[in-house]
């Protein structure tokens, strides 16, 4: 069903929001890898909440526990089990709601779906079956690391508050700098200073996340349906609160002739490289070898600290009232569950690309 992903690096994610805990299966790791649990953590420190003023102040640890598939620190090659046990869930705060639909959520639609649903901060909807995703994803990195390719991501967009750098001439190794997770101080004050606002102001607001992907070999992406982009694309807007995903030039290169947007080839070396990267670094839906950018556009987040007009299960017109603990704005926690997803996606790829050769199989 829809709860896997990926092919040969496939996840599979289970739990709810107010479960006793949220887990992962990894199938496909290749034997032998080494399992940096610290790292690991690391990165589930990234995306849990209760981080700073301007993330939901849920108090969870999301401490990691390695159940299967890792001995003596290396992967053995078998499914890799983790789960991340729930510490602080108050699902009185989700009692008021119980029959009610809240608005832009999935409550009706899993209602319609199932006949039934775990109103408790939305159960299997929640965002935070995203931790689940981050611990995969950061065995994803830990393979990645091994043949020298980056995934880095960082809010670019707070509202109508746009970084106006290029990633180009940013360093990206500011990005956990601050809590909004920006590369460019000044623009990240600027944005901290917005969300918080908003936040005093009961509401919320939307965002966008730009991930660049370095070093990727050229090759990678599966004709036809199983484009690399399209795979991305797949792998964004499965994350909660996604509505738009655009790579290389996107939408902006509509407005460009074919002479301008063009990626010319030249020789460097012994490698064929491009003059421009309009493409996003990839052609054809596979990699060209060039970096692999993209943007997601993150909604603001529905649950509002303000009543509310809708209806409850019978039809009948009620108000829902905003309780329990939201963040005012997604993607400072994002950015992890990002890169996490794009690792999975070229990790798994990565894999494919090995049965395309005789000679590499």
């Amino acid at each position: 069903m829809g709860n896997s992903f990926g092919k040969l690096f496939k996840i599979t994610t289970f739990g709810e929001s107010h479960g006793p805990a949220l887990g992962v299966i990894l199938e496909g790791c290749p034997a032998g890898l080494s399992i940096d649990e610290s790292f690991i953590q690391s990165e589930m420190q990234r995306r849990k909440p209760g981080q700073s003023k301007i993330t939901t102040q849920r108090k969870e640890e999301d401490e990691i526990e390695i159940l299967s598939g890792v001995f003596e620190g290396k992967s053995t090659g078998t499914p890799i089990g983790i789960v991340i046990r729930n510490a602080d869930q108050k699902s009185k705060d989700y009692s008021h709601i119980a029959d009610k639909f809240r608005p832009s959520h999935a409550d009706f639609t899993y209602f319609e779906k199932y006949g039934i649903r775990d109103y408790r901060g939305g159960g299997r909807s929640s965002a935070r079956e995203t931790a689940a995703r981050v611990a995969a994803g950061a065995i994803a990195k830990l393979l990645l690391q091994e043949k020298g390719i980056s995934v880095q991501a960082f809010v670019s967009q707070v509202g109508s508050l746009k970084l106006e750098k290029a990633y180009q001439e940013l360093d990206l190794n500011k990005t956990e700098d601050n809590i909004v997770r920006c590369p460019d101080p000044e623009t990240a004050e600027r944005m901290i200073e917005l969300i918080d606002s908003v936040r005093k102001d009961r509401d919320t607001i939307g965002g966008v996340i730009t991930c660049v992907i370095k070093n990727t070999p050229p090759g990678l992406g599966e004709p036809v349906f199983d484009r690399l982009h399209a795979e991305l694309g797949k792998a964004m807007l499965s994350i909660n609160a996604v509505k738009g995903f655009e790579y290389g030039s996107g939408f902006d290169g509509v407005s460009m002739r074919g002479s301008q947007h063009n990626d010319a080839f030249v020789k460097e070396g012994d490698q064929i490289r491009t003059t421009s990267n309009h493409s996003g670094g990839i052609q054809g839906g596979i990699s060209n070898g060039e970096d692999i950018y993209f943007r997601v556009a993150f909604k603001p987040v529905a649950t509002i600290m303000q009543d509310q007009d809708s209806v409850n299960e019978a039809g009948e017109a009620v108000t829902v009232s905003g309780k329990g603990r939201h963040d005012p704005c997604v993607v400072p926690r994002a950015v992890p569950i990002v890169e996490a997803m794009a690792a999975l996606v070229i990790a798994d790829y990565l894999l494919l690309s090995k049965s395309n050769k005789l000679a590499e199989i």
